[in-house]
């Protein structure tokens, strides 16, 4: 599969081992870029700056999202996606800790895809994880990148 990136945008160190952990655990060996906040991921998204030599016409399968980031926050990358023709159609899945229902209401008010609350539990947390990996990288039917 050409697109088998996944993007996780994630300022927290532990909860990007235990997401990498959880992908290992359950065999899901697509190449994992991580952002550490959503300047970063729109960097990557967009080929700027850091990733200007990137090949922007590679995007990723899917995108895990957490909310609260630094420099530029999860919902504001969500909106910069959406609104961007190249990327207006990637899957973007909101995982975060979150429990403020305004963050669901608004994640899919600017067009999330699907909004998961991280579990405590780490063995949950890894089931979560394969049956993201499942759905978004072997079940689902994407968008084309170009329309």
């Amino acid at each position: 599969m050409a697109n088998s990136i996944i993007l996780l945008v994630e300022d927290n160190p532990d909860d990007e081992a235990l997401t990498l952990r959880a992908l290992r655990k359950k065999n899901i060996a697509n190449e994992v870029v991580i952002a550490r906040d959503g300047a970063e991921a729109l960097d990557f998204l967009f080929a700027k700056r850091a990733f200007k030599d990137r090949d922007a016409n590679i995007l990723p399968a899917v995108i895990l999202l957490d909310l609260k980031l630094p420099k530029i926050d999860g919902l504001e990358v969500l909106k910069a996606i959406r609104a961007d023709q190249r990327t207006q159609f990637l899957p973007v899945v909101v995982l975060t800790s979150s429990n403020e229902e305004k963050d669901l209401l608004t994640s899919y008010r600017h067009g999330c895809n699907s909004y998961i609350r991280k579990p405590v539990d780490f063995d949950e947390f890894a089931e979560a994880i394969a049956q993201l990996g499942l759905y978004w990288l072997v079940l689902n039917q994407s968008a084309p990148t170009r329309v």
